[in-house]
């Protein structure tokens, strides 16, 4: 679905951003990238769009060369929800805002309304679809964002930071919209700094730091790494941090991280 094979990037007189990344994200794979500020975690998502084309190596999305193909041919592929709602919103109201995707792909007028309805219900803004997106709050900013992207039913989706402005209730609302969309065949990749909804969430995950990977693999494995998360400068999850200060004041045997996470996870299921 999306290989990086060996990118290289930097901005006009800068420093380069990414450094030799090489990845593989699979169909139907749902993903983290995580990383510090400045780690390259954007940079690297707006490749798989073409927004951004490599300095060096290459980036193919569905068989496709990025170098070789406009953002606009891209676009109907991987849907992009940038982090700042506002360097994508344009329109006059909400349902304009979410419409106008499917009325440039050529869709029918009856499917353009019957899919923004959808949309709009689903992510609760359909009481704003009269409304201008610049008067709503940042994390509804940022549901109009993500529904101007789902309603034409990209096979990728990448957010950045789409947890930022949303409010507990919001994220797990969030997190099974993704893992239905995942379940149906989608790709779903997700930066963000938000740790603890990557651990109950995400199961694979990719860290960068300072334009390279410094790890990839199962997010509980990644998060339960002490040395790992202190050299990429991020927190562990709560859950995770209690563990090691219970074992740091010598309270043994203690139950594993992933052992912990995995019965949260067993009784969040069961729960009626």
């Amino acid at each position: 679905m999306i290989e990086v094979q060996d990118l290289w990037f930097r901005y006009p007189e800068s420093d380069y951003v990414l450094k030799g990344i090489s990845l593989e994200v699979p169909r139907q794979s749902y993903v983290a990238i995580l990383g510090e500020n400045g780690a390259g975690k954007t940079t690297l998502v707006k490749h798989f769009n073409g927004l951004l084309k490599p300095t060096r190596g290459k980036v193919l999305v569905c068989g496709l060369d990025t170098r070789e193909h406009s953002v606009a041919s891209l676009a109907r592929r991987v849907g992009l929800v940038f982090q700042n709602p506002d360097h994508q919103l344009f329109a006059n109201t909400v349902y304009e805002e979410v419409a106008f995707a499917l009325k440039n792909f050529g869709f029918p007028e009856e499917e353009v309304k019957r899919r923004v309805e959808a949309i709009l219900a689903e992510l609760e803004l359909d009481r704003y679809r009269d409304r201008s997106p610049f008067l709503l709050s940042m994390g509804e900013r940022k549901r109009v964002a993500l529904a101007s992207v789902l309603c034409y039913e990209p096979d990728v989706l990448v957010l950045d930071e789409p947890t930022t402005g949303q409010d507990h209730k919001q994220k797990e609302k969030l997190a099974e919209l993704l893992q239905r969309l995942v379940d149906k065949g989608k790709t779903v990749v997700v930066v963000t700094h938000d740790v603890e909804f990557v651990a109950d969430h995400i199961p694979i995950s990719i860290i960068l730091s300072r334009g390279q990977i410094r790890g990839q693999g199962k997010t509980l494995e990644l998060l339960s790494n002490e040395d790992l998360l202190a050299e990429t400068f991020l927190f562990p999850p709560q859950l995770t941090a209690i563990l090691w200060k219970l074992s740091k004041l010598g309270l043994h045997p203690a139950p594993s991280v992933e052992e912990v996470v995995e019965a949260m996870l067993q009784a969040r299921r069961q729960s009626p």
